[in-house]
Parts: structure tokens; sequence; C-alpha cells
């Protein structure tokens, strides 16, 4: 067993199909049917079976697959931590981010990063923020960039704080607020607790919400096309745009602020490229 084999049980487990997982592994399907079923001969066992809805894995094969990953990520750790022993900034350097930070600030970012390091490439999955820390602590990915506050046990480093706003293409007051349309849009488990916190202690009656969309920039063009009224964090406004604006506070008058984070490992600073990295970012203040 090997780390082709690794790599086709770890992605045999991901598309739990096999001519997914052919496809993905640009091999062909019997040539996949017969390396699991040497696997099962050099093991003993049955690793999965095949039914109906695809690929069904038993205990063994569950266990097996679980070896997989553990030696994938065992491997990967080493060619980094081999590479960072000559202290020269090169390799993959693999993030994981919030959307919204993907979309207005990474792209800045990584292109400082790289002129600074050329020989650096990099691997960006973008995913909600609750789901990110999982990713960085399972060393999914080497770094996480956050929005919210979320439990997380190792390093991590304030990266960005933000007012948030009430917006509307026409003046508006608050006390206005449940009588008029409310435009929502879709996002990540803390901001959306943060609004529906801000509201109970705000209002005695639920908001009047008349549209709802998937993302935020697509929520603030039907605000100004005057469909109603939405809440926003900073980062989604450039300034330009024809909005009236109330800034959220708490009931005693203080800003209601919004921060993002860099997450990561603390054993990942053995890593030269990781730390250059986290380095980097720490020098900059990106709001």
């Amino acid at each position: 067993m090997d780390e082709k084999d690794w790599l086709l049980l770890k992605t045999l487990y991901e598309q739990q199909n096999m001519t997914k997982t052919a496809e993905v592994l640009y091999v062909s399907q019997p040539s996949l049917s017969y390396r699991i079923q040497q696997l099962e001969k050099e093991f003993g066992i049955t690793i999965m079976h095949r039914g109906r809805r695809g690929v069904e894995f038993t205990p063994q094969g569950e266990y097996l697959v679980k070896y997989a990953i553990e030696m994938l990520q065992q491997l990967q750790r080493t060619k980094e931590f081999l590479l960072s022993m000559d202290n020269k900034i090169s390799g993959t350097l693999k993030i994981g981010t919030a959307s919204s930070l993907a979309r207005y600030k990474l792209p800045h970012i990584l292109k400082q990063f790289h002129t600074q390091y050329p020989d650096v490439e990099f691997k960006v999955t973008s995913s909600r923020s609750s789901e990110l820390t999982n990713s960085v602590y399972k060393q999914d990915v080497h770094i996480g960039f956050i929005r919210g506050d979320y439990n997380w046990p190792e390093e991590k480093h304030l990266i960005m704080t933000e007012n948030i706003w009430i917006v509307s293409k026409r003046e508006i007051s608050l006390h206005e607020l449940p009588g008029l349309p409310r435009i929502m849009y879709k996002t990540d488990i803390s901001l959306e607790n943060l609004f529906d916190n801000w509201w109970k202690e705000t209002f005695s009656k639920p908001p009047s919400i008349t549209m709802e969309v998937d993302h935020m920039e697509t929520c603030k063009e039907m605000v100004l096309s005057g469909f109603g009224y939405a809440i926003i964090p900073q980062i989604v406004l450039t300034g330009s745009e024809d909005f009236y604006r109330i800034q959220l506070r708490t009931k005693h008058g203080e800003p209601i602020l919004r921060k993002s984070w860099m997450i990561y490992r603390k054993e990942s600073m053995q890593i030269s490229l990781l730390k250059a990295f986290v380095d980097f970012i720490k020098e900059r203040k990106l709001m």
C-alpha cells in the first residue's frame, strides 16, 4: 500500500461513487476496481460494497480510509518540512477562507505575497467560517480566514474589524424598520445571530422580510434598486454607493462590530513558508 492507494481510498470515500472517483483520479474504472480487489486481498478484508446509491464502506474499510488520510497528511507535512529546511520560501500554501474575504480582500494580499515570494503557489478554497475551523484543525488547509467569533483552541490573529450598516435607497429612521421591507441574504450563523440578537434587543415585533437572496452583493444591488433596506457589513460597501446609512449600535449606543480572524495551528510555524505568510499578514491591517 503506497501513496497512490491512500489517495484512491480517500477520493473514493469522498465521492462515494466508482465512476466519479475514476474521473477525478484520471484512471479507468476497471483498473480502479482491480486495485481495490488487490487491497482487499492484501489486508484480508472487504473494503466496501456497491449499491444503487453508490459505494458503502465496511467498518474495516472506513478504518483503512482513516489510516490513508493520516498517511497523506503526514507525507505532506514531511514534504513541507523538508522544503523549509533550506530556508527557501517555496511550496504550496493551502488557504481556506470565508467567501466575502476571498472576494474583497484576499486577491490583493496574495498578489503582494507572491510578488515578495514568487516561488510560492496557492490553493484556495472558499467555505463557511463554521466549517473552516474544522478544516484548519484537521490540517486540510494551512491557514483559515474566518469571519465572526468561533471557538478556536489554537493560534489566531485579528485581521480586520468593521462596522455594520443599515442601508437604504431613501432616508429612513430606526423606529420605522419593523414596518419597512427588508432584504435578507444567506450568510454564516455568527452574523445571523448578531442580527437576530440586535433586532430582539431593539424591537418587539419581527422584521417584514419581503425578499431573500443568495449573496450580500446581490442584496446590495436590490437595495440600490429601491426594493427595501438591508443590514450589511462594511466589507461589501465601496463608499461610492448612493445609500442612506445608519450604523448598527447596541441599545447603549456602542457600535456593533464584525471581526475577521486568521487562524492556524501552532505546529505549522515550523514550516518556513507558513511562518513567512503568518508574519506577512500580521504586519498588515486590512481595514
